[in-house]
């Protein structure tokens, strides 16, 4: 038997005993825009809260950071699947596109795509399949900024960062432990952005929303 052919058998080994290993609750993909940021925030989730690898996978756009590149991304993901980043084809009950607002001229085009896909996709259940846009205007710090502020107004993604470097000393793109840093504030800033929600939705650009706060109660409350 060649290497590639060993390989190939031993990667199959491997993606088996991890769906030997997945949980009862639903299988999640998640596809951001960012590439440190986002994915290091929710996978301090999911290793916090001991969710299965083979249940929450958690992906960076690899088509580009444009809205819709991560949209068409977490389709494609899907679909074909990746078994070099463990991912098997259609081997989830609900996808997410995490991604900004910013200055990305496609956002909206992106948020349409989303949920034109919503319930049509099938899985390996032949099971339709949930498809949503996680959206944040300006950008994704707006959800960190708000356990410490509460927002009403539009607020550029350079203000956002600023200010909350305020709170976070040292806060850049990519930082670690962010999750940690701000869970104790949590409760806080879930009512904050309901409040904004009650107002304003993705598709209200420029005034400030973020669709976080239901992935992260989602990936906190999986196990319940």
């Amino acid at each position: 038997m060649g290497r590639d052919n060993q390989a190939k058998v031993r990667q199959l080994r491997r993606q088996a005993t991890k769906e030997a290993r997945r949980a009862s609750y639903p299988r999640i993909l998640i596809v951001t825009e960012g590439s440190k940021t986002e994915p290091l925030y929710i996978e301090e989730i999911r290793t916090k809260y001991q969710l299965h690898s083979a249940n929450v996978a958690v992906q960076p756009s690899h088509l580009g950071t444009a809205p819709i590149q991560v949209v068409r991304y977490a389709q494609r993901l899907f679909v074909d699947g990746d078994l070099q980043r463990g991912i098997r084809p259609k081997g989830f009950d609900q996808i997410y596109a995490v991604f900004d607002r910013d200055d990305h001229e496609s956002y909206f085009n992106a948020l349409n795509l989303a949920a034109s896909l919503d319930g049509k996709l099938r899985n390996d259940d032949r099971q339709a399949v949930s498809f949503k846009a996680i959206a944040s205007v300006p950008s994704f710090e707006l959800w960190l900024l708000l356990h410490y502020e509460d927002l009403q107004a539009p607020i550029s993604r350079d203000m956002t960062i600023a200010r909350l470097k305020q709170y976070i000393p040292g806060y850049d793109k990519g930082a670690v432990d962010s999750f940690a840093i701000t869970s104790g504030r949590l409760e806080t800033a879930t009512q904050r952005a309901l409040a904004l929600a009650a107002k304003f939705n993705a598709h209200t650009a420029p005034e400030p929303f973020t669709a976080v706060h239901g992935l992260v109660k989602l990936l906190t409350t999986l196990r319940d």
